[in-house]
């Protein structure tokens, strides 16, 4: 069963709008939306329908005192690199683009996450591993040896 999102449809609709305006950017999450870029997340919505923008250091301070914002919590933590998006931005997509984008672009520059996919066995390593379970479960058919209790 798909999960629905766990935030307010007008915001998830806001969100996709903006998401829709960089064509490569897809929007992933189906209880929580973001976007990620090379394994790193730049924008999510949080459950009260608040966006959360990942901006680098020089950026994010001008974006706090442009929109008289804060940094974003979640669970208690404060996301060093995350602002709150003021409803009002968020309601104006072409005012919120630039920032979006810089975003977007700010972790396009960052070192790609390896990937947390367990690779699939192939070739020989395969034939050897389901040799090794048939090994194993024609032992365990195998009856016991009855030892010798001659006195």
């Amino acid at each position: 069963m798909a999960k629905t999102p766990s935030v307010p449809p007008e915001a998830l609709a806001l969100y996709e709008k903006l998401v829709a305006s960089n064509p490569e950017v897809d929007r992933k999450g189906a209880a929580t939306p973001y976007t990620s870029r090379n394994g790193h997340m730049f924008s999510f919505l949080t459950r009260t329908g608040t966006l959360a923008l990942r901006l680098p250091e020089d950026e994010r301070e001008a974006f706090l005192k442009k929109h008289r914002s804060k940094l974003c919590v979640q669970h208690g933590v404060v996301m060093k690199e995350y602002v709150e998006v003021p409803a009002s931005l968020l309601k104006r997509t072409d005012a919120l683009k630039p920032w979006f984008d810089l975003s977007w672009s700010y972790v396009g520059s960052l070192k790609p996450k390896p990937t947390t996919r367990k690779k699939k066995a192939t070739g020989k390593a395969k034939g050897a591993k389901k040799k090794a379970a048939a090994k194993a479960r024609a032992k365990a058919k195998r009856p016991a040896k009855k030892k010798n209790k001659s006195r």
